[in-house]
């Protein structure tokens, strides 16, 4: 095999390694995102939560593909994307793997939940802004699949989270603790099943698309839909949806102290109330190709449910941390795409 194609397998492979470990941490940092609530109601314990979740999020990830296709041709113009020669192409991808990695890794490590969703686009838009100059990064695409829904998702989320609540409160005012309790205990482990199925098919897109989006530029001949963006290999969804359940098993429990934990105390009703809600956004979002973030989705939610209680019940310090995590993220990450661009192109011309 000639030296230039062994160059191209090897760039191919070294990408694809990086998807997948993006998406493994992906599985530990946003485990909380759908077991958080269970565990810290006691509905379940830690180990077979997260198993739960494991299986949940393989499922969900086999479910749909609009979200790929966002991250795949949504976010860089992908006509100049298959332009550029081949090894520009593949150190944009990698480059935006790797700043997204970066931020994960940092985040999981100071127990903060920030979105991993939005470190990937946000990996890709500065590699993109890199690679082919900012005129090629399709803002309009960023801002109406993914601005516009980082700020209006969470507001949703804790609006009709908290009206969720004072209904719940409303139709259960006469029954007794006890019956509300072992009602709600049920009930939680159906909107954690949910929650866990809802992020496998929002989340475990994005890997999938960042992958595609390496064949794609590397010349593989893909069957396209009719809007001419490229359909997601099985292959592809099949490595993802592992990877992510991987991950999810190997848990995340520096985050779900806090999301369980340190935002609110939760009962089984509230943890209810907050994964149905956030599960029922995710899955739409999903349906409409928003790459929305779980983790500012359910954490919107559990502040919600907490407010709808009262306003004391929540710890406000620890919220504002993550809200700031949140306005920080695709900054923060790409800036690290681009600069992760710009040390691999000039180390790896």
């Amino acid at each position: 095999m000639p030296a230039t194609l062994d160059a191209r397998f090897a760039a191919l492979v070294l990408i694809i390694v990086l998807g997948v470990a993006f998406d493994f941490i992906n599985g530990f940092h946003d485990t909380a995102n759908a077991i958080a609530t269970v565990i810290s109601t006691r509905v379940m314990s830690t180990g077979l939560a997260i198993l739960m979740s494991a299986a949940l999020n393989f499922l969900g990830a086999l479910t749909g593909q609009a979200v790929a296709k966002t991250i795949t041709s949504g976010l860089v113009d992908p006509a100049a994307v298959k332009a550029l020669a081949f090894a520009p192409a593949q150190t944009m991808v990698m480059a935006a793997l790797i700043g997204a990695i970066i931020w994960n890794l940092l985040t999981w490590y100071f127990g903060i939940p920030s979105s991993s969703s939005h470190a990937l686009i946000g990996g890709v838009v500065g590699a993109g802004a890199a690679a082919l100059g900012t005129g090629n990064v399709v803002w309009s695409g960023l801002i109406q699949k993914v601005v516009l829904p980082l700020i209006f998702s969470p507001i949703i989320g804790f609006v009709v989270a908290a009206f969720l609540m004072r209904f719940l409160f409303w139709a259960f005012a006469k029954a007794s603790p006890r019956r509300v309790g072992n009602t709600f205990r049920r009930l939680q482990v159906v909107s954690a099943a949910a929650m866990a199925f809802s992020h496998g098919s929002n989340d475990a897109q994005k890997t999938m698309g960042v992958i595609t989006l390496a064949l794609f530029s590397a010349g593989f001949k893909l069957p396209v839909d009719a809007k001419g963006v490229p359909n997601i290999p099985v292959e592809v969804i099949l490595i993802a949806a592992t990877a992510m359940a991987f991950g999810t098993a190997a848990g995340g429990y520096r985050i779900i102290r806090t999301m369980g934990q340190r935002l609110v105390h939760l009962e089984p009703i509230h943890g209810f109330a907050a994964e149905t809600t956030a599960a029922a956004i995710i899955e739409t979002a999903s349906r409409l190709g928003f790459p929305l973030s779980t983790t500012h989705v359910i954490s919107s939610c559990i502040l919600g449910v907490g407010a709808a209680r009262r306003l004391s019940a929540v710890r406000w310090s620890v919220a504002f941390n993550i809200v700031r995590a949140w306005i920080f993220t695709i900054p923060v990450c790409a800036t690290l795409g681009f600069i992760a661009y710009k040390f691999l192109d000039l180390v790896f011309p």
